[in-house]
């Protein structure tokens, strides 16, 4: 589980966020960057989003977030790709194929994905 000092909660910050069409995706993650930072002391926030138009079912939307979760977690622990903490805010939204995907395939979108926002 994601700690909580770096969950994005705020109605503003989410529509400030998806304003900046700042947008790295491919076929399983979409990734919506946000302003970048004016002070190095503040701390990037995430937040998972996985619609009703991805699967009907809620138990299938979890399952997603908590792979997409875990995969963030582990990049903010293991300290991958710095230049991650240059965005106030981030936000993973799932895409249709991600249903069918494990782990290991959304942990490497989102790897890829950091990656290529350097």
């Amino acid at each position: 589980m994601l700690k909580k000092q770096y969950r994005l909660k705020k109605y503003s910050a989410f529509i400030a966020t998806y304003k900046l069409k700042n947008i790295a995706a491919d076929n399983l993650v979409c990734i919506y960057f946000g302003k970048e930072k004016t002070s190095p002391e503040t701390l990037t926030k995430f937040a998972f989003v996985v619609s009703k138009k991805i699967h009907k079912r809620a138990v299938v939307r979890n399952k997603i977030k908590r792979y997409m979760r875990e995969s963030v977690r582990l990049i903010l622990k293991n300290n991958t790709f710095e230049h991650i903490n240059k965005y106030m805010s981030v936000i993973c939204t799932a895409k249709t194929l991600s249903v069918n995907a494990d782990f290991s395939q959304i942990d490497n979108s989102i790897k890829e994905l950091f990656g290529s926002k350097s």
